[in-house]
């Protein structure tokens, strides 16, 4: 019965910056403080720059080995044992 009230374009530009600056300033206040954590350390000077605790006999961190490859070759056919080869 009653004719609309559309925005116009001038408002809606105005509200849309009106809102950018306010979430920007939002997120300016609410910037999260660094966090002062202590990481302690696992090994001797693992991780990097950590903090040893006290009481604690730190070792040297353990060598990596080659990956094994268990049954290398066998198993090709996924574990369904058919007569001959099957790719």
């Amino acid at each position: 019965m009653y004719p609309r009230k559309r925005l116009s374009i001038k408002s809606a530009t105005v509200a849309g910056i009106a809102t950018s600056v306010l979430l920007g300033l939002t997120g300016l206040t609410l910037n999260p403080a660094p966090a002062k954590a202590v990481v302690y350390c696992q090994y001797v000077s693992y991780p990097a720059g950590c903090v040893a605790r006290a009481g604690v006999v730190l070792r040297p961190r353990p060598v990596a080995r080659a990956a094994v490859r268990h049954n290398a070759g066998g198993n090709l056919n996924g574990g369904v044992n058919r007569v001959g080869v099957r790719r």
